[in-house]
């Protein structure tokens, strides 16, 4: 079967990637069309279909600047997709807009629409009221072109019933909910159960709706230990404002992580999250979460106040909340079962991903070929 992939862009394994690859194992000869691409920064099974760049992906090291560049990508997002039976998009920005051959389905994995158009402006984009008129001018465009390009798209799938209520209320559409995957099988607690070590843990890309400087601040002005893996365009300023009981260790490989989930007290998740496979993963590993309580975490954390809890919110994104969701979270914190955790975590493993998603797309084209024959 001749299979069109088309992912927003490649230029590192997180979230969005990890969704595309099982998809890739499935479809080897698949044509994989993307914005851009920087070699080797994906896994071998994404490298070894050749994914094919916009021309602006032709720019050189345009992986360094390709942020800068939205305006222009709609423009960019005009991929020659060749005659095919299936195109299945994974997209967050801009690969919804590819077009299908006539009477070809479209399927949308849809991480979410357009964030940066339509509900993130204020984390995205900080700037003066002179090229706030400039911004609002563009955004206004962005969002006209995601809303009229969602036609391009047969079928919606949503990460999260979050994601679902978004498709519904930006685009109008129905849509069915797939979780992302989780790697339980590599994420998996320590053979033999430990106490928690007393510091907390934050890992993640730096960009600016991650909302790190609350808990940076939060454990600066408490004095906990605070361990930060990742890197990304905020490093400098979260660098900057951070107390001695911080620590940075940059971009560290998937085993290094595991190890600090388990060790953690706790993971500090304050972002606003379509899904958020970082707090599955440490509950996988038997560290409980402490989450900003809106979107994607309120459907993969079993709160304070339910029965098993795996972790605990709070309601506002300010330092002062989550210096009292830390201190909450230290007065009740025998109340965490770490194999509670982790069964928390296991309905999200991949195998449920690969078997939800791929049982969405045979249906699909099933009743396709059953269309056919019935004309």
């Amino acid at each position: 079967m001749a299979v069109v992939l088309v992912h927003d862009w490649l230029t590192g394994m997180r979230g969005g990637e990890k969704c595309l690859e099982p998809a890739c194992e499935r479809w080897p000869d698949a044509t994989l069309f993307t914005l851009l691409h920087r070699r080797g920064s994906v896994s071998p099974t994404i490298e070894c279909l050749e994914p094919q760049v916009s021309r602006l992906g032709r720019l050189p090291a345009i992986h360094k600047y390709y942020r800068y560049l939205l305006p222009a990508m709609p423009l960019a997002a005009r991929w020659p997709i060749p005659p095919c039976e299936l195109v299945l998009s994974f997209s967050h920005c801009i690969a919804k807009a590819a077009i299908p051959p006539v009477g070809v389905p479209h399927i949308s994995y849809c991480f979410s629409p357009m964030r940066y158009a339509w509900h993130l402006r204020e984390s995205y984009f900080r700037t003066s009221k002179i090229k706030a008129k400039a911004l609002d001018l563009i955004l206004r465009r962005l969002r006209d072109w995601d809303r009229r390009t969602s036609d391009r798209v047969t079928h919606f799938i949503a990460i999260s019933k979050t994601i679902q209520s978004r498709i519904r209320d930006c685009y109008d559409r129905p849509s069915t909910v797939v979780y992302p995957p989780v790697d339980t099988e590599f994420y998996t607690p320590l053979p033999i159960m430990a106490d928690r070590e007393p510091f907390y843990l934050i890992v993640s890309a730096f960009a600016p709706y991650k909302r790190f400087d609350l808990a940076i601040a939060a454990c600066t002005k408490l004095g906990r230990k605070l361990i930060v893996i990742g890197t990304g365009q905020q490093e400098k300023p979260l660098r900057a404002m951070a107390g001695p009981t911080v620590m940075f260790l940059g971009w560290q490989s998937d085993e290094v992580i595991r190890d600090h989930y388990r060790r953690a007290n706790a993971l500090l998740f304050p972002a606003e999250e379509d899904f958020g496979i970082v707090p599955v993963e440490a509950q996988s590993c038997g560290c409980p979460v402490i989450a900003y309580g809106v979107g994607g975490a309120t459907e993969t954390i079993r709160p304070v106040g339910t029965n098993d809890a795996t972790g605990l919110f709070f309601e506002e994104q300010t330092t002062d909340a989550m210096i009292a969701a830390i201190e909450q979270f230290e007065r009740v914190s025998d109340r965490f079962d770490p194999r509670q955790c982790r069964r928390n975590a296991l309905p999200f493993r991949k195998q449920r991903y690969e078997e939800e998603l791929f049982r969405y797309v045979d249906n699909v084209l099933g009743k396709r070929d059953e269309t056919r024959r019935a004309a």
